[in-house]
């Protein structure tokens, strides 16, 4: 008998995990209070139903290819980077592909999620849902929640005194949908990240003025690299050999000299305020709008008035008609018993951000709690094909008193200051993918790939490091994966291709002929070098040295001449 296993929300994680579940031959009934799948990607008008939902004009920061399920690609013509509703049509798609729908139970809030009495046997749950007035009671031998970051607003007015007295508009970003009805205003946003950003660039274009303010300050990064391809393409690779060389503050420097290169951050009042973490926002616009003068940088609030505020640097904005809070989020689980509630709030004892560290059962698993360098719907994909396996029996976790003791002692570290606090930190893309796919045994075989496949090999190691490579191998293996790698251009570059310009015909450039011959080099290197660490052994580690020199500086000019314009292999 297949186990049952209750999926709480029908977002991009809920809906991975429900896929998830039916490659695992589990039985899945997901629970989603709102009447449609897709979460915050479904907009609407309002936000009556106190559900947070993305605003109308909300463009994705993570390019299509980056950010598709594994085994599912967007359509060839798909814009790279899209609006709200496009988004939430892949995800129709998707669910219609795989016949998900008739999993999911809509209008249906879950009111508690408890142990039974025997769960160090059975693992099993008691899960009460509410359907329109209506209570129902269910067993599940497992529950993944779904319910993602963005639960309940964090409208922090206590920070701000004077506050109070503000007779203006007061609304937090979860209630902004649309313009209309900002114009000839002047407006007070805070908080600078990816949605202040976009939120104040917005209403720079209809309202009398926008006012940006942030105790921190951000790095601006566009969604176009150089060459004009997707940034996330050109960024998340495998091949980073600096950052594996470099000193950290050899690193540091060198990434704020190239953001600054596009415009020089302190000239615009978006430097990171001394002591603070570094952190990044895309935008597109903001350095144009800031430019012309729409929208002005601001410090921090340290008084409100009636119709004025008080920054911490000195000066005064008089006549503010609106302030708007993006402010963010906090999440819970109202429906969770305590301890269990509490704990799972603490991401230090969530083992690898997903299952708690007290549970003598690992029949309880959060998906999409997490916060990436990349693509969270790949990263929740992840989660939830290991999660799935997990409970199936077929991958393993340490035992929870040894994870409650690993987590306790982090934490102790953490107060006493011995141990940096990371866990407000994005997670690095690559990293923690790998660390997960290696749990499934799924991660990428580079070297066995360069031996048996070099030119998906080459895609793979010194390409973008896409979802796709994680069907490659292993458990949930997908035959079209090697095709989807090796065509992954093509379908950035088709919705590019509406106006045909004819062909030039240059001649092939340099960067072709290395990554065309690239893989093959790269292996008669190693050869050679392993071969003639056996013949001469007097020589061995002058000869290797040599080699090793000679090629790290042949991969640093592929790896110079690939950044730079080439984007296919063949």
């Amino acid at each position: 008998m297949a186990k049952r296993v209750a999926v709480i929300g029908a977002g991009v994680s809920g809906l991975s995990s429900i896929k998830c579940c039916l490659d695992e031959d589990l039985e899945p009934t997901c629970f989603e209070r709102s009447n449609d799948i897709g979460g915050l990607w479904k907009f609407t008008e309002t936000s009556k139903d106190g559900m947070t939902r993305v605003y109308k004009s909300l463009v994705t920061n993570v390019c299509k290819e980056m950010s598709c399920y594994s085994d599912f690609p967007f359509q060839e013509d798909y814009p790279n980077f899209m609006k709200q509703e496009k988004f939430w049509d892949y995800l129709q798609e998707f669910a219609e592909h795989f016949d998900l729908l008739k999993y999911i139970r809509f209008r249906t809030t879950v009111c508690s999620v408890t142990k039974r009495p025997d769960f160090s046997e059975t693992g099993q749950w008691d899960v009460v849902t509410e359907t329109e007035g209506e209570l129902d009671r269910a067993i599940f031998d497992a529950v993944m929640v779904c319910t993602g970051h963005f639960l309940n607003p964090r409208l922090p007015l206590e920070s701000f005194p004077g506050i109070h007295k503000f007779k203006g508009q007061i609304l937090h970003s979860q209630e902004y949908k649309i313009p209309t009805g900002f114009q000839d205003k002047r407006i007070l946003v805070i908080g600078l990240g990816n949605t202040g950003g976009d939120i104040a660039v917005e209403l720079s274009r209809t309202a009398a003025q926008v006012l940006l303010s942030t105790r921190t300050g951000t790095w601006v990064i566009s969604r176009s690299s150089n060459g004009g391809y997707p940034f996330n393409m050109m960024a998340t690779r495998r091949h980073n050999f600096t950052a594996q060389v470099l000193p950290s503050c050899v690193l540091k420097w060198s990434r704020e000299r190239g953001l600054n290169k596009r415009f020089d951050h302190t000239n615009y009042g978006l430097n990171i305020t001394k002591g603070k973490k570094p952190k990044t926002i895309v935008n597109d616009e903001l350095p144009t709008c800031i430019l012309c003068g729409t929208v002005t940088m601001k410090t921090g609030v340290k008084e409100f008035t009636e119709t004025s505020a008080l920054f911490e640097d000195g000066t005064v904005e008089e006549n503010i008609d609106v302030v708007i809070f993006t402010t963010g989020y906090t999440f819970s689980f109202p429906f969770l018993e305590e301890p269990l509630k509490s704990l799972c709030t603490k991401k230090t004892f969530l083992y690898k951000l997903v299952f708690p560290s007290n549970l003598e059962r690992t029949t309880l698993a959060m998906i999409g709690f997490i916060s990436l360098t990349g693509s969270i719907l790949a990263g929740t994909e992840l989660q939830a094909r290991w999660a799935t396996r997990v409970f199936k029996g077929l991958c393993k976790i340490p035992p929870s008193q040894k994870l409650m003791a690993e987590a306790t002692k982090k934490e102790q570290l953490i107060e006493r200051g011995l141990m940096k606090d990371t866990i407000g930190d994005k997670l690095d893309y690559i990293s923690y993918m790998d660390e997960l796919a290696a749990c499934i045994g799924t991660k990428p075989n580079v070297p066995l790939l360069f031996l048996k496949d070099p030119r998906l090999a080459w895609e793979v190691f010194f390409g973008p490091c896409t979802p796709y490579q994680y069907r490659l191998m292993g458990p949930g293996k997908w035959d079209g994966a090697r095709n989807a790698i090796l065509t992954q251009w093509d379908r950035t570059l088709k919705p590019l291709k509406t106006r045909i310009v004819p062909d030039s015909s240059k001649p092939a450039s340099m960067s072709h002929y290395l990554k065309a011959w690239g893989a093959p080099i790269l292996l008669a290197s190693l050869l050679l070098i392993c071969k003639s660490s056996l013949i001469f052994e007097t020589g061995a580690r002058k000869t290797m040295g040599q080699n090793f020199s000679l090629l790290n500086k042949y991969l640093a000019r592929i790896n110079l001449l690939g950044y730079e314009g080439c984007t296919k292999s063949y």
